[in-house]
């Protein structure tokens, strides 16, 4: 079964073209990525059997995405398939899914008007979202679409976990609550990570490290999340590529009173001027953040010293949660492939039975691997994650 899976966001559009068979084997047929769509000039990126297709061309609206990315699928030269039937099904990632939603479902109008009403809690996110839903219904209308939420693996947290110290009223109002996202990731890497290891994830106590531009920690015990970072919205929590993770909810109204800023304004700061960006005085990437550190760049150190010291200061915090861990996993951009963060992250933790084997560690970017020495208590894994096949494989179950 060929599924188109799309990541929708308010300027952009990630998707992958995977074929996937009934032992939940999967094959990418295709990927790529839209740019700056609604802007004056936009960028399309096209991956296919080892080749590259790069372009700048006008991309007014997502539904004009949408068939730029239907048309190379089918393209002569960079194509895939011959014809867009042999697409059976859609899967869209949704960033925000409330406690409407613990799972992922088929797209109906009812499906649809209940993600509508969930655009206040995640408004930069919700519309880019839904308008790659519609862009699908009006080009292959007859094309079965399924929503995966960013958050609904997190709605097994116990309202200790989820609950803010503001007056219950504004829970019962409006919504305001922990729901955390990353969820598609920490699931499958949790499952993986166990697999390596030769256990059931439901049988343990996992800590999982998604650390990217993006970045939260989610504590998972016996197969469920009792406990993640990321709270109401994805700015809580560890610092991150632009955004600020935890600050003193003080600070922010001290800082609107003495600079005279409105509310747009400061969520403006927050998403994009913040975090490695804000501190470092504009690099986000932790590469070019390390190399600053090792130039002697100030600003540059005290970005990478507090990243790192927010993800040990989190794994701590979740050990005590759970009366223990049995697997701490790396994973996402940085997890993944910057080992020189995995590095001061992981190292002087032997007190919480975490020991690692720094030769494993070093210069390793990319790979599934187990980096803790044979006798550490707690056993530490890099994973690969890959939120597209759970997308797909979610999809392929609910359109059987």
């Amino acid at each position: 079964m060929k599924i188109l899976v799309l990541n929708c966001g308010s300027s952009s559009i990630k998707y992958q073209l995977i074929d996937m068979d009934a032992q939940a084997n999967a094959t990418v047929m295709a990927k790529g990525l839209l740019e700056r769509i609604g802007l004056e000039m936009g960028e399309f990126t096209h991956k296919y059997n080892g080749e590259k297709h790069y372009e700048q061309l006008p991309i007014p609206t997502h539904t004009d995405g949408i068939k730029i990315v239907l048309n190379a699928l089918t393209d002569p030269k960079m194509g895939v398939i011959k014809d867009l039937n042999e697409i059976s099904a859609v899967g869209n990632r949704v960033a925000h899914g409330g406690e409407l939603f613990a799972g992922s479902c088929l797209v109906t109008d009812e499906v649809i008007e209940k993600i509508k009403s969930l655009t206040d809690l995640a408004p930069l996110h919700t519309p880019g979202n839904l308008a790659g839903v519609y862009a699908m219904r009006e080009v292959l209308p007859n094309v079965k679409q399924t929503v995966v939420f960013d958050t609904a693996f997190h709605q097994t947290l116990p309202p200790k976990a989820y609950l803010y110290g503001l007056p219950y009223e504004y829970y019962k109002k409006y919504g305001i609550r922990r729901y955390g996202f990353h969820g598609t990731s920490h699931k499958f890497v949790a499952e993986k990570a166990a697999k390596m290891i030769g256990k059931d994830w439901k049988d343990l106590k996992i800590i999982s490290c998604h650390l990217g531009s993006g970045a939260s920690i989610c504590a998972i015990d016996h197969g469920k999340s009792v406990d993640t970072s990321m709270g109401m919205t994805p700015l809580e929590g560890l610092v991150m590529g632009s955004r600020p993770g935890d600050v003193d909810p003080g600070a922010l109204t001290y800082l609107i009173e003495k600079e005279g800023m409105n509310w747009k304004e400061v969520s403006t700061m927050l998403n994009k001027k913040c975090g490695l960006v804000g501190i470092s005085g504009g690099r986000q990437d932790m590469r070019d953040i390390r190399a600053g550190r090792d130039e002697g760049d100030e600003r540059c150190t005290y970005a990478f010293d507090m990243f790192a010291y927010r993800v040990k200061k989190y794994i701590g915090a979740y050990m005590a949660a759970m009366n223990g861990c049995d697997i701490l996993l790396m994973t996402g951009g940085i997890g993944e492939n910057a080992w020189f963060m995995r590095h001061p992250i992981l190292e002087n933790m032997e007190f919480l039975g975490i020991k690692v084997d720094m030769s494993l560690n070093d210069g390793m970017m990319g790979e599934d691997r187990i980096i803790s020495t044979p006798d550490s208590k707690v056993t530490t894994i890099v994973v690969t994650t890959d939120e597209e096949y759970v997308i797909a494989s979610d999809t392929y179950r609910l359109v059987q």
